[in-house]
């Protein structure tokens, strides 16, 4: 497969992330009003309030990391047109204090890599996060009454 449609293909599954990004922020507001809602209870469920606590805190990791994934997207969409920009991508990057000189010249398979590796991470701090919303509806109080 030719480099720019790597590049372009690369950038697509990087795209993807934005669709994590979405649902992530869902659940982070869930999270936020979960937390919320145990504050305003009569009765302070200790683990729920945890619970939505580190739900917040896993988006807003996962946000962080969806903002470099839509970063990386974005050079390797503009790349994939020209590759031969690869010397000036390097260079800016450095003089933005966004990579250290001596990362210049790595190879586009190493970075390709690099930036998919931020995608899975992306990918399994929403898992996280999805599955403490699991578990705060299991731990909340008001479960037993709603069956």
């Amino acid at each position: 497969m030719p480099a720019d449609m790597e590049l372009q293909v690369t950038a697509s599954l990087l795209r993807r992330g934005r669709s994590l990004d979405q649902l992530s922020t869902g659940l982070t507001v869930l999270g936020f009003l979960l937390g919320l809602a145990q504050l305003l209870m009569a009765s302070i469920s200790t683990i729920c309030l945890l619970l939505a606590l580190w739900m917040v805190v896993l988006g807003l990791l996962q946000k962080y990391w969806a903002l470099r994934v839509a970063f990386d997207a974005d050079l390797f969409a503009l790349l994939a047109r020209d590759t031969t920009r690869t010397p000036d991508l390097d260079q800016a990057l450095v003089s933005l204090g966004l990579q250290s000189a001596k990362r210049v010249g790595r190879p586009w398979t190493e970075r390709r890599r690099g930036a998919l590796k931020l995608l899975r991470k992306q990918a399994w701090l929403l898992g996280a996060q999805a599955l403490l919303t699991l578990a705060v509806i299991l731990a909340s109080p008001w479960l037993p009454f709603a069956g």
